[in-house]
């Protein structure tokens, strides 16, 4: 019984100790906020700026207005060409804020959001545009607001979010110029959109990369004053599907093989071969044919490791889809082939060790022709920019 009563002792006492700091807290805030002065703004028929105006005389009526640095103009676009998405060089821009007023201004180049293969200099705005959010390829989520941003100020907020899964992220916007633009310092725009690609070689765009590119989207839409327009997700999954199904079905590589007639080939001096042949020597050991155009028409591999002395056995490996028809990359891959049997004393070879002979590589030549026409057909042709953002 004496617990028992110590017990509600000790509980009446904390009940009272909460109530009197409850009471305290409540006096203290009310004195915080207690003010003897005047709300101006609770006047019946006077102007707060009438009373400003009769203390500090009369006060000129100033409207809000979106300042879009009209005294600096936009500098053209600076497009360096051969620059790859991520590789890209930095700003050299000046932002608008604090350009000189006189003086010549910086030129203004593409921040982050180059498209995935490299665009002649000189490529219109909106060719670049489309390069980046395809409708094709792409699932765009229009970045809704009231009157215009600059680039320089929605850039920070938009290099935030890239990627989503092995997916790549791009963003455009609608100029004040009245084309469709990759957003740039500099740059003012009364509409944006974001595009995630639906498929790459590997996979396609599924439900958990969807949510989190919803969810990391609010929050950079947010932080530019942005509402997006979430297109519906089972429609989303089912033309991802589709895409992916079709980059599944023309993921093509052709390869063929040259195989040493007498003793194997050391490695310097079949690097030295290959050098002369006009092959690039790549870090992972690999070897690339390049285009002419900064581009790779086919590769090489030695089939054996970084360290070892000897081979006997090349490979020369056709990416179908990634080299366009007017390059002719199987015909220069066999014309190559032909060339280092000369060179290495060598033959061209199957898989099973069988001599390919010129009656079957114009058989499989037929083939890359209608495999091309298919892609053609599909609005994806080979070595487009659409199949290189989805085959590499």
């Amino acid at each position: 019984m004496t617990l028992i009563a110590a017990g509600g002792v000790f509980v009446a006492g904390v009940i009272s100790y909460n109530k009197w700091q409850e009471y305290k807290a409540r006096k203290s805030v009310e004195r915080a906020f207690a003010s003897d002065h005047d709300d101006v703004l609770m006047r019946s028929g006077e102007s707060p700026l009438e009373g400003a105006a009769t203390e500090r005389g009369p006060v000129d009526r100033q409207e809000p207005v979106l300042d879009l640095g009209a005294e600096t103009p936009l500098a053209p676009l600076d497009i360096e060409p051969g620059v790859a998405k991520d590789s890209v060089a930095p700003v050299a821009a000046t932002p608008a804020e604090s350009a000189p007023a006189s003086g010549p201004r910086a030129p203004t180049t593409i921040a982050s959001l180059t498209p995935a293969t490299p665009l002649p200099a000189g490529t219109p705005p909106a060719e670049l545009a489309e390069s980046l959010v395809d409708p094709l390829i792409d699932c765009i989520i229009p970045l809704n607001f009231e009157g215009a941003l600059r680039g320089d100020k929605i850039l920070p907020a938009l290099s935030k979010l890239r990627r989503v899964g092995n997916k790549p992220i791009h963003y455009v916007g609608f100029a004040v110029s009245g084309d469709w633009e990759p957003i740039v310092h500099g740059g003012v725009y009364t509409k944006l959109q974001a595009g995630v690609q639906m498929a790459t070689r590997t996979t396609a765009l599924n439900e958990i990369e969807y949510s989190e590119l919803v969810t990391r989207l609010r929050a950079v839409a947010d932080e530019i004053g942005a509402e997006p327009e979430v297109p519906d997700m089972i429609e989303v999954m089912s033309e991802a599907r589709t895409l992916h199904r079709f980059v599944a079905g023309h993921d093509a590589q052709l390869g063929v093989n040259l195989a040493a007639n007498g003793a194997p080939w050391a490695i310097s001096t079949l690097i030295q071969a290959l050098e002369k042949q006009g092959f690039d020597v790549r870090p992972d050991g690999k070897f690339s044919m390049p285009d002419g155009h900064g581009g790779v028409l086919f590769t090489l591999s030695t089939n054996v490791t970084l360290g070892a002395d000897t081979t006997n056995r090349l490979t020369l490996l056709l990416d179908v889809p990634c080299v366009a028809p007017s390059r002719d990359g199987f015909g220069a891959m066999v014309k190559c082939a032909k060339e280092l049997t000369q060179r290495l004393d060598a033959t061209i070879v199957d898989d099973f060790e069988q001599p390919l002979l010129d009656p079957a590589l114009e058989e499989i030549k037929g083939q890359v022709a209608e495999f091309y026409d298919e892609m053609e057909a599909s609005d994806i042709p080979a070595g487009s920019t659409r199949a290189l953002r989805l085959f590499v």
